[in-house]
């Protein structure tokens, strides 16, 4: 093999476990992960089809995730049972919770209504993550375009009504967090002021 063969191996090497360290893949067997590459590489027949194969990874990974953020399931889950205690905080049956600030006049917006609004985001801890009331520039966007819990709430809302909004993480990001402060099976609070829908 050639001096600029061995480099090449190398580098897709370093890069193909760059891209597993990343993914929280770090602990696989070296000698299994060779074997797999050597099979396909020698057109052996393989002990897994594609579609098992890749089951397999993402039932572990999904495992693997559950385990490692399981910390942020707990603690939203006892935030929203106490919280749920609270005066003036409603719960749907999704589990959705909110207090309204202040009621607005008029229509609903319906599912597939753009809205126009203020809104402020925290974790349960007080973590800023986003606020277009910082930024000083409303939002628009379409109902049907943002989380369940978002989703749901403007839904409940008037023109000129301020929600608060307590978000369990399955009405949130559940396991696709957006990245950022913001981890895995994360409950979202955010206050939302709907000014303008159509």
């Amino acid at each position: 093999m050639s001096e600029e063969l061995n480099a090449v191996s190398y580098c897709v090497g370093m890069s193909i476990a760059e891209s597993l360290m990343q993914q929280n893949l770090g602990n696989l067997s070296i000698d299994v992960f060779s074997e797999a590459v050597e099979d396909v590489f020698q057109g052996k027949e393989l002990k897994f089809t594609p579609e098992q194969a890749n089951a397999i990874i993402q039932q572990y990974m999904q495992t693997a995730m559950q385990q490692q953020f399981a910390v942020n399931k707990t603690a939203g889950e006892a935030f929203l049972s106490e919280n749920f205690k609270k005066d003036g905080v409603k719960t749907t049956l999704t589990g959705l919770q909110y207090e309204v600030l202040n009621e607005g006049e008029g229509a609903h917006p319906g599912p597939t209504s753009q809205v126009t609004v203020h809104y402020h985001g925290t974790l349960i801890d007080g973590t800023v993550f986003d606020s277009s009331v910082q930024r000083g520039t409303p939002a628009t966007f379409g109902v049907n375009q943002v989380i369940p819990g978002w989703t749901e709430a403007l839904q409940l809302m008037r023109k000129g009504s301020k929600y608060r909004l307590y978000i369990p993480q399955e009405l949130a990001y559940g396991s696709n967090a957006p990245g950022g402060v913001i981890q895995p099976y994360m409950a979202l609070i955010f206050d939302v002021e709907l000014l303008d829908f159509k």
